[in-house]
């Protein structure tokens, strides 16, 4: 029995200064690395065992990969999309099909730093008044400025560290 809250019964307030920007940033930065360090040294077995046939750690990682294109998807939206973001798959569906326990743990990590990395270079060219600019997430139906899904995405990030920091830790 996992102490780390269900993802889809958490709260969030959006209300942090527009200044946080390059906090929030660091933290996106960070995530790669704090993931390749909790699985440094765990062994295939435990990297892939699906405990009460939940998602294995390397699943949690492929799901982190898997879930940058919505990030990316939404920062354009920020830019230049409609009045609410883009809808995710809430059933994960693209990380149940992928098989990432089948897959390299390397080739996991590295397809998840680079595409992070396509997301940080990404915010390098917005202007600073679109950080202030908001968009309805689709399932928490409350207003969000882009500062505020990018702290959606470091939140979500470390649910998933969280979850893997307990699963290395049995």
């Amino acid at each position: 029995m996992s102490n780390v809250p269900a993802w889809f019964d958490r709260k969030f307030d959006f209300s942090l200064p527009l200044e946080l920007y390059p906090n929030i940033c660091i933290r996106l930065l960070g995530t790669p690395a704090r993931l390749e360090e909790l699985m440094s040294g765990v062994s295939r077995e435990v990297r892939t065992a699906k405990p009460e046939g939940k998602w294995s750690i390397q699943e949690h990682a492929g799901h982190l990969a898997d879930m940058e294109p919505l990030w990316m998807a939404r920062v354009n939206d920020f830019l230049s999309g409609p009045g609410t973001l883009t809808v995710a798959d809430l059933t994960n569906r693209r990380t149940h099909e992928a098989n990432h326990n089948s897959h390299e743990v390397r080739a996991i990590l590295s397809k998840f730093r680079s595409a992070r990395f396509d997301l940080l270079q990404r915010l390098k060219h917005i202007e600073a008044a679109q950080f202030g600019r908001t968009l309805v997430h689709p399932r928490l139906q409350q207003r969000m400025r882009l500062l505020d899904h990018l702290y959606f995405v470091a939140e979500h990030d470390d649910h998933h560290l969280a979850l893997i920091r307990e699963m290395t830790q049995i």
